[in-house]
């Protein structure tokens, strides 16, 4: 009698008992098929570092002041030169030191990510070339004291007033402004603006004020 009741009840519920094992089968087939690497999840994520976010995006900002005709920050492709700079900036104004610029600012030279370009007034050097002149012998002691009225502060100063300074030409200058901005007068060295025998010429006559 019992053998017949669950023969009975088999044949009764025969497809819901097919459709449960077929289910099962292709449950365990799936986690076979998963755990042995067959299928990979098709879903990747991928983390994106700060350059590989800047390659992506292709630009780069980069500031120009001084004697252009619209000065600021300007956002440009990647590989971009200086030249490139100067044209979206307006070009040089009238006070512009042309001469300098022929002579140290390279316009082919690319930009990076954060530089700096400044463009120095030629009448500021005309002014600094004429006290030189001016002074005669005078010595270095003597034109600039201790005081800190007479310190130049190179967060600050242009082109000219830093040119003023003993051994600190348009080079050196331009290198110290596209270095700022400075905590202290001792990242003139940490941050490669001026080489150790310049920076112990000037130390004692510049500040961060």
């Amino acid at each position: 009698m019992n053998s017949f009741n669950i023969n009975e009840l088999i044949i009764k519920f025969r497809y819901p008992l097919l459709i449960f094992l077929l289910g099962l089968i292709l449950i365990v087939a799936g986690i076979f098929i998963v755990k042995s690497g067959l299928v990979s999840p098709s879903t990747k994520i991928e983390v994106l570092t700060a350059s590989t976010s800047a390659a992506i995006n292709g630009e780069i900002a980069v500031e120009i002041a001084g004697e252009v005709l619209t000065p600021g920050v300007y956002k440009l492709p990647a590989g971009s030169r200086v030249e490139d700079l100067l044209i979206i900036s307006g070009g040089f104004s009238g006070d512009a030191d042309r001469v300098w610029t022929d002579k140290y600012l390279n316009r082919a030279a690319k930009l990076t990510d954060g530089q700096k370009v400044f463009i120095p007034n030629a009448n500021e050097r005309s002014d600094v070339l004429s006290a030189k002149k001016s002074g005669g012998d005078q010595t270095t002691s003597s034109t600039f004291s201790s005081d800190s009225n007479t310190l130049i502060n190179i967060n600050t100063a242009s082109l000219g007033e830093l040119d003023s300074l003993p051994g600190i030409g348009p080079v050196y200058g331009q290198s110290i402004i596209e270095h700022r901005p400075y905590s202290n007068t001792e990242e003139l060295l940490s941050k490669g603006a001026l080489k150790s025998s310049v920076y112990q010429k000037v130390k004692d006559l510049v500040t961060v004020y």
